[in-house]
C-alpha cells in the first residue's frame, strides 16, 4: 500500500532574477520574539465551471491558498492579512503579473502571494505563484506545478516551503510527514499503534492495529523509511517499515530489552540501547550485513543515542555520573564527555540536522523542560516546561521542535491526556498538534522527496 505518493510532479522556474530592491524583505530567523512579516496570500484563480473530483477547480485554487496561509502561520514568522481587507481593482487576470503594489502597502503587506489554477487536458492540475516584494515592487519569485488533483495538499506545502526559503534564506519544512505513537484507553491497558500524518495533522493513517505494543519510531533521514520497536509475544523486537510499499521486516530479535533505535545520517546503520544481563549498553548494527558492535561498555545505564549530522559523534544519555545526564562520545565509542550540568536530570539527547544544537528532556523542580544546548554543553535554554514535556524530534531545518506533552491526572485518576505539540527555537511559537487520539513519541520525516 502507498502512502501520500506524489504520482506525477513538475517544477518550472518562472522568474527568479532578484533585484537589488527586493533585498528589503529579509525574516531575521535568529531573533528572539520579532514581530511576524505581514503577508497576503490571494486565492488561486481558477475556473469555477472546470469540473474534477471534489468540487471545481476554483474551489481548489482557495483550499491551496488556505494551506499556504496555515503553513506560514504556524512558523511564527509570518502574520496573514485577512482576506476582507484586500482591495480589488482592475481585472485579477492582469493583476497576476502586474499586481497595484499601491493598493498592497495600503493594507500594510511587505510580501504579496498570488497565482493560478487550471485543468489540463490529460487531468492534471497546473498551478502557479508568485512571490512578490510589495515595498520594492517587484516579483521575488516564481514556480510552475504540474500533478494529480489528489496532491493538491502536498503542492501547497511545497509553495509554502519556497516561501519561507525566500523570505528567510533557510530550507522549509512543510513538506514533511510525522510518525507518532496514538494513545487510547484507560491508562491501566493502554492500546498503542504506530500512526503517521503530514506535518499539519492531515492525511493521518494507522500504519499497526494495536494488537502490539509499539515504541520509539524514528524516521530514516535518507529515505520514507521508519524503524521502531514493538513487543510481540513480550518479545522486543526492532523492524523496519517502508511507508511508500507498506513492507515491513524485523531488523532483529536481541537478547533482553532494546530502547531507541534510531539511523545514522546516511540512513545504512541503525543505533540503539540494548540491555543484557541486567547492563544497557549502546550498540550498532550495519543495515547490510546486519553486523553489531557495541560502543559503549559500563555499569551504568547508557541509552538514548542518537549521532550527529556527519556521522563523527554520538550523543546519549548515562546515569555513570551518579544522575541521569547527557554525555557525547566519538562515533567509534571512545572520548566519553558530560556536557549537561544543570540541576536535575537529563534525557532524550537528539541532534539537530543542522549540527549546531543537541534537543533535549529535563526533568527538575517536578516539572519537565524541553531544551536545547550546544553540543560543547554550553548555552543551555529551556523552551517548554509542563508536568510532563518529554520526546524531542527536530523538523529538518532545525528550526522547530516537536515533542509530546502530558497532563496531570486527577484525583480520580482522570486525565493524564497526551497530545503532541511544537515549539520554535525562540521559545515563543508553542503550538499544539490535533490527532484523532492522543499521541506520544513524535518523529519528523526529512523533506519528502
Amino acid at each position: 500500500m502507498r502512502f501520500f505518493k506524489l504520482l506525477m510532479l513538475a517544477v518550472t522556474g518562472l522568474v527568479v532574477t532578484l533585484g537589488a530592491a527586493q533585498a528589503r524583505i529579509v525574516v531575521d530567523v535568529n531573533r528572539g520574539h520579532a514581530d511576524p512579516l505581514p503577508i497576503a496570500i490571494a486565492n488561486l484563480l481558477g475556473n469555477e465551471n472546470d469540473i474534477i473530483s471534489g468540487g471545481s477547480v476554483k474551489s481548489y485554487g482557495e483550499r491551496i491558498a488556505l494551506v499556504v496561509k496555515a503553513d506560514l502561520t504556524r512558523s511564527g514568522l509570518f502574520r496573514v492579512v485577512d482576506n476582507s481587507a484586500f482591495i480589488k481593482s482592475g481585472n485579477p487576470l492582469t493583476n497576476l503579473r502586474n499586481p497595484k503594489f499601491n493598493n498592497w502597502k495600503a493594507i500594510g503587506a511587505q510580501a504579496l502571494m498570488n497565482g493560478s489554477i487550471a485543468l489540463q487536458e490529460d487531468g492534471r492540475l497546473k498551478v502557479e505563484f508568485r512571490l512578490w516584494d510589495v515595498l520594492g515592487s517587484n516579483q521575488m519569485t516564481g514556480l510552475r506545478y504540474f500533478t494529480s488533483p489528489k496532491n493538491w495538499r502536498r503542492i501547497a506545502h511545497l509553495m509554502s516551503d519556497a516561501i519561507y526559503k525566500r523570505l528567510t534564506g533557510e530550507s522549509g519544512y512543510f513538506d514533511t510527514r510525522v510518525v507518532y505513537i496514538s494513545e487510547s484507553g484507560p491508562a491501566t491497558a493502554r492500546i498503542k499503534r504506530l500512526a503517521i500524518m503530514d506535518q499539519d495533522g492531515h492525511n493521518h493513517v494507522f500504519l499497526t492495529n494495536g494488537k502490539n505494543l509499539v515504541l520509539t519510531p524514528r524516521f530514516s533521514p535518507t529515505a520514507q523509511e521508519i524503524t521502531y520497536l514493538s513487543y510481540h509475544d513480550d518479545n522486543p523486537r526492532v523492524y523496519l517499515y517502508n511507508i511508500d510499499s507498506g513492507k515491513q521486516e524485523i531488523l532483529g530479535d536481541f537478547p533482553g530489552m532494546t530502547f531507541a533505535p534510531r539511523f545514522s545520517p546516511d540512513g545504512n546503520k541503525v543505533i540503539m540501547s540494548q540491555a543484557y544481563k541486567g547492563n544497557s549498553d549502546i550498540y550498532v548494527m550495519e543495515l547490510s550485513t546486519r553486523k553489531i558492535q557495541r560502543l559503549t561498555k559500563h555499569t551504568a545505564i547508557d541509552t538514548s543515542p542518537s549521532y550527529s549530522p556527519d556521522s563523527r559523534y554520538v550523543t546519549f544519555n548515562s546515569d555513570r555520573g551518579g544522575s541521569q545526564q547527557i554525555y557525547v562520545m566519538d562515533a567509534t565509542g571512545k572520548n566519553i564527555k558530560r556536557i549537561s550540568f544543570g540541576k536535575g536530570r537529563y534525557s532524550t539527547p537528539v541532534w539537530s540536522p543542522r549540527g549546531d544544537l543537541i534537543a533535549f528532556t529535563r526533568q527538575y523542580g517536578g516539572k519537565f523542560y524541553i531544551g536545547v544546548m550546544r553540543p560543547d554543553g554550553s548555552g543551555e535554554r529551556l523552551l517548554s516546561e509542563s508536568y510532563l514535556d518529554e520526546g524531542p524530534t527536530w523538523a529538518p531545518n532545525g528550526r522547530v521542535i516537536m515533542f509530546f506533552r502530558q497532563q496531570p491526572y486527577d484525583k480520580q485518576g482522570r486525565g493524564g491526556d497526551v497530545q503532541l505539540w511544537t515549539v520554535d527555537l525562540t521559545g515563543y511559537n508553542e503550538r499544539q498538534m490535533i490527532t484523532p487520539l492522543d499521541g506520544s513519541d513524535p518523529a519528523w520525516s526529512p523533506l519528502i522527496r
